[in-house]
């Protein structure tokens, strides 16, 4: 288990939201925590301690008002901590290879290959060619549904038919070198983990793979770590100091590296 840090913009600030309640038509959100500093101070921090692997999203959809303004931070971020972060949000195989000219270490992809509630074979193909599968990071981000767990995608609005099963991430492990994955149902709501989710990930447990979404405890560290059979990295949004939380920032590392 790793320790993944998070770089969330929206509307140009580093923000915590509560992940569904994003809305792209008012450019809204519930908000948890907005910074007044720029993403390069918080690329910085991170690069300090030598945490490798966090992601920077961009919350805003490309075309949309703010879309620049978020841009322009996440570059930011990528240039001040360079081959340090992966980057996600509106990435595509035609601009993909801007964010790894920019720092980038890898690219986070969503709704490019889940489009039309299904997987884009030829889209996602284009992105292995357009940049190698190495810099591919597949974003599985997901919502219950009844016993199982459907991909969502349009920063997590839309349920998608494809369900994250073992034979979906074997299929999906031969076109990415990780994955990530938010629960979506509880992302920004420090209201525990979505348990049953953590255990059906650590039972495969491939390739690395990223999980986002609910930790609100110490507990919550040790109990993905269990559940997920040590085969899962975590990354923790509102509930961690930095973004004025409750869990301290040098004991969540203390934690996830405890064998």
């Amino acid at each position: 288990m790793e320790y993944r840090p998070c770089i969330d913009v929206h509307n140009g600030k580093v923000k915590q939201i509560v992940g569904s309640s994003l809305d792209d038509e008012g450019a809204s959100a519930q908000e948890n925590f907005v910074s007044k500093r720029d993403a390069d101070f918080f690329a910085e921090f991170y690069a300090k301690d030598g945490l490798r692997g966090g992601h920077v999203i961009l919350l805003n959809k490309v075309g949309s008002p703010y879309y620049e303004d978020t841009k322009r931070q996440a570059l930011l971020a990528l240039r001040t901590y360079p081959n340090g972060l992966q980057v996600g949000g509106g990435i595509n195989a035609d601009n993909a290879q801007e964010f790894l000219d920019a720092g980038a270490s890898h690219v986070i992809v969503t709704s490019y290959v889940f489009s039309d509630g299904k997987i884009n074979y030829e889209n996602l193909q284009k992105l292995v060619d357009a940049v190698g599968k190495e810099h591919v990071v597949l974003d599985l981000s997901c919502r219950r549904v009844e016993d199982d767990y459907f991909i969502v995608t349009d920063r997590w609005q839309n349920i998608t038919k494809e369900q994250i099963t073992y034979d979906l991430l074997d299929n999906l492990a031969s076109y990415c070198d990780e994955f990530l994955i938010h629960a979506a149902d509880v992302e920004g709501k420090s209201d525990g983990i979505e348990r049953d989710l953590v255990e059906l990930l650590g039972g495969w447990g491939k390739i690395p793979m990223t999980y986002a979404g609910g930790i609100s405890t110490y507990q919550d560290i040790e109990d993905v770590k269990e559940l997920g059979q040590g085969h899962l990295n975590i990354t923790i949004g509102t509930a961690l100091d930095l973004f004025g939380g409750p869990l301290n920032y040098e004991t969540v590392l203390s934690c996830v590296q405890e064998v």
